[in-house]
């Protein structure tokens, strides 16, 4: 064995040789920003930033403290809470520090022993893992096939079945059928919705896949939200059914062991509710024109503001994101195993006004084109 402090050099090495190292970068302010899930552009809005730091500085204390069950959990952290669930038209909910502790919650205290989890295989990364934690079954079903999910559970003899969805898929920006939201309610399974990407973007109140179905929320519904895309902030919530969330806040190792939430962040995500709540038919509107010029110019019709262009290429998609920031403009460049095949994700986010937003556009496509096209 080679005596050397380099443990990991022959898997780095292999990761750069495939084109999926991945490194930190520090990006200039004045890029235009197209890679970032602000989805509404609140994590620019001034407003409420000095609402929020007024709120913060009304407070006798800065900071939570303290686990939710030692001291740690406010008036501050309820009222955010009671807020969401009339939003949303959930019994109750409780909020995390981020949506990658929200889905190792749910996903691995609800899946008892003699429980099945039925998760689609394009669920993210945090409910994977947490899937491996369960004591139930494991099952992954083919993205958004109703039938394979229908036929697992048909054929499930389960204590509890469970199944586990994204509103808006974080990578392909499709939604989860409306279908397979009617067979948990069919089979009488739990739902977990992960709400991450559709959460402010879609339903008449901009609250979520069930708004935007209008599906009432019954007993089986579970949703996760997070405050870090089209809230502007940091953290994450659950809610569902009063029993449920009692349950989760008995059990749940990150609800338990966690400090709890940060105070400023819980008050800039409940700032953040308020502003949607009131401007919800501007963003509506806002969100549309952003949609009609990505069909425009690309030919695609997007469901939220996930836009992704297949590449097919780790090395192409880098080449396209180095020739776009030359040009001032800052895309994702996805790469396996984040996706099955690399591709292009930009944001059709709110924090550009038109204008820009469609000039970047046609830059975006013409640089994609100047790489994929036979030479």
């Amino acid at each position: 064995m080679p005596n050397s402090s380099h443990f990991y050099e022959k898997e780095l090495a292999a990761l750069k040789r495939s084109g999926r190292y991945r490194e930190r970068r520090i990006f200039d302010d004045g890029v235009v920003d197209l890679a970032s899930n602000d989805y509404l552009g609140l994590a620019h809005n001034r407003e409420i930033l000095q609402a929020t730091m007024s709120d913060l500085n009304a407070l006798e204390s800065h900071a939570a403290k303290a686990s939710m069950l030692v001291n740690g959990y406010t008036r501050t952290h309820q009222d955010f809470e009671r807020a969401l669930c009339e939003a949303n038209d959930f019994e109750a909910g409780v909020i995390l520090g981020s949506g990658f502790s929200a889905n190792i919650a749910m996903i691995e205290t609800l899946v008892r022993k003699g429980d099945a989890l039925f998760m689609d295989e394009k669920y993210h990364a945090s409910g994977v893992l947490a899937s491996k934690l369960i004591d139930g079954e494991l099952h992954y079903f083919a993205h958004n096939n109703t039938d394979v999910l229908e036929l697992l559970l048909k054929n499930s003899t389960a204590k509890r079945n469970i199944i586990a969805v994204e509103g808006i898929y974080s990578m392909d920006g499709d939604l989860v059928p409306r279908e397979i939201i009617e067979l948990a309610d069919r089979y009488n399974a739990l739902l977990i919705l992960d709400e991450a990407h559709s959460s402010g973007v879609i339903g008449e109140n901009l609250t979520g896949i069930l708004d935007h179905y209008n599906i009432e929320v019954k007993p089986n519904h579970i949703k996760m939200g997070t405050l870090g895309k089209a809230y502007g902030s940091f953290g994450a919530y659950i809610l569902a059914s009063e029993h449920i969330v009692d349950f989760l806040i008995n059990r749940a190792k990150p609800i338990i062991y966690a400090t709890a939430p940060s105070l400023f962040d819980t008050l800039l995500g409940h700032n953040a509710l308020r502003f949607i709540q009131e401007n919800t038919k501007e963003l509506t509107a806002a969100i549309r024109s952003r949609q009609d010029i990505v069909k425009e110019i690309f030919g695609v019709e997007v469901e939220g503001l996930i836009v992704p262009i297949l590449v097919n290429d780790n090395r192409k998609v880098m080449a396209i994101q180095k020739a776009l920031l030359e040009e001032n403009i800052l895309v994702g460049a996805i790469r396996q195993p984040t996706v099955p095949s690399a591709i292009i994700r930009f944001i059709a986010r709110l924090g550009l006004d038109e204008s820009e937003f469609r000039e970047a556009c046609i830059k975006i496509k013409r640089a994609i084109e100047a790489e994929t096209s036979p030479r």
